[in-house]
């Protein structure tokens, strides 16, 4: 017995070192992520509106980003032969384990979510009172001069001495100053009010393309309460993150108003909203075009590049040349500006479309 082990061995034992090589290689996970074209999903059946109507002969789309943890070298081998965008773990989940950045996902999604209704109702002229209570810590980037200052649950109130009622104003404020100063932060943790002194860092481009800027090295989200007569229910799914606030806001609009917005087109987009109706910047812009385009969309929403780091009318462009888009890019700097284009679209036949 133990010669025919010996034999089949000597025989076969370069066919066994190599499976055995190839079975490493597909359990050993890798620090990466994949990113690449993810859906263009209808918009109507995910927001309902009370008292609104769902009658749209068009559709309005919100657009994803496929995000797929490398697990395997096979995988990281698929990514550089589709051409998919490959990104270092920490910088893709913003150094967040994967329960954290999963969380963070859905606190962005609830957030676009109350300031689309916000902003849709303020459009409309409606009642609706939101309260906005500072910025919640939700990660520490590895390099940031914050780690061991503040904590995550940490809620930013004020920066040397000014109030922060929300997210962009904690940015607008920090990046405007150098790395290597020092902010006095006023933060509520818990039942404690603590004042911290935090250097500011450089932070890279998130996505590679974005010019660096100054910041805490944190991920926040805004803390704020809506209150607004007219209920308004989404049903996401697994879907998370911000760049939906827009889509989600026409899709109120429309079904509060008279008629149809869509007029029978089929209306793609992107780009967050705040509650006063500015949309802003957003991550995987290029992705989002491949999938509105093959989706059949006849126009894409892009927020516009206002500031000289903004990017994504550029990039959105640039992908639409890339594959030959048929659809039109449409930049917008706020949701009136996006309501008023589809207001002079003309009707389109129904026997037309696509």
């Amino acid at each position: 017995m133990r010669r025919v082990v010996r034999r089949l061995w000597k025989n076969y034992k370069g066919w066994v070192l190599a499976l055995a090589v190839l079975v490493v290689l597909a359990l050993v996970p890798l620090p990466y992520y994949l990113f690449m074209p993810g859906s263009a999903d209808p918009v109507e059946p995910v927001v309902t509106v009370q008292g609104g109507h769902k009658d749209e002969r068009g559709k309005l789309l919100l657009t994803t980003v496929y995000s797929l943890p490398v697990s395997n070298v096979y995988l990281l081998a698929y990514g550089l032969v589709t051409g998919s965008e490959i990104e270092p773990k920490n910088q893709a989940t913003f150094g967040l384990n994967d329960a954290d950045y999963e969380v963070l996902m859905k606190q962005m999604m609830e957030g676009s979510q109350n300031s689309a209704v916000v902003a849709a109702l303020r459009y409309l002229g409606k009642p609706v009172q939101v309260v906005q209570k500072g910025v919640e810590v939700r990660g520490i980037l590895p390099n940031s001069a914050a780690q061991g200052i503040l904590h995550q649950g940490d809620v930013i109130t004020a920066v040397d001495g000014q109030a922060v009622a929300n997210q962009d104003q904690l940015v607008r404020d920090i990046k405007s100053r150098s790395p290597g100063q020092t902010v006095r932060l006023a933060v509520k943790r818990g039942n404690a009010a603590l004042e911290l002194t935090v250097p500011l860092i450089q932070l890279s481009g998130s996505t590679g393309q974005d010019a660096p800027q100054t910041g805490l090295g944190v991920q926040v989200v805004t803390v704020q309460k809506v209150e607004s007569p007219v209920r308004v229910d989404f049903q996401t799914g697994n879907i998370g993150g911000p760049s939906a606030g827009l889509m989600f806001a026409l899709e109120i609009v429309n079904q509060l108003m008279p008629g149809d917005l869509t007029k029978g087109h089929i209306i793609a987009g992107t780009g967050t909203i705040d509650v006063d109706g500015r949309v802003g910047q957003i991550g995987g812009v290029e992705h989002k075009v491949v999938a509105a385009e093959r989706a059949g969309a006849e126009v894409f929403f892009v927020p516009a590049d206002a500031l000289p780091q903004d990017h994504n009318q550029r990039d959105a462009e640039a992908a639409a040349r890339r594959i030959g888009a048929k659809m039109r890019i449409i930049p917008v700097h706020t949701l009136a500006e996006a309501v008023m284009f589809l207001q002079s679209l003309p009707v389109k036949p129904s026997s037309s479309n696509r």
